[in-house]
């Protein structure tokens, strides 16, 4: 089982993570939602398309930015649409 962690908090877990590029990208069923805030940041991969942001929200404390997925990618990485993948010191086991 694969978690996600961030200010002691498990914020995603799934056993069926799909890995590109050393990033773990979770199933969208798999995250807590309640602990992720939309953001308006998003960047562009040259093969896996547009990706959106997430800050998480724990405890008082915000993570800007820590999360991301991209809801519509090109068809080299349909494989992890929607899924979620983490940095900004979140924790991936």
């Amino acid at each position: 089982m694969t978690k996600a962690i961030w200010n002691g908090t498990v914020v995603a877990e799934s056993d069926a993570t799909v890995d590109v590029e050393g990033n773990a990208y979770f199933p969208p069923d798999s995250i807590r939602s309640e602990l992720f805030e939309p953001s308006d940041t998003t960047t562009v991969c040259g093969w896996k398309g547009t990706a959106h942001y997430y800050t998480l929200a724990i405890g008082g404390e915000r993570n800007v930015d820590a999360a991301w997925t991209y809801p519509d990618p090109k068809d080299a990485a349909k494989n992890i649409a929607g899924h979620v993948a983490f940095w900004k010191g979140v924790r991936v086991e």
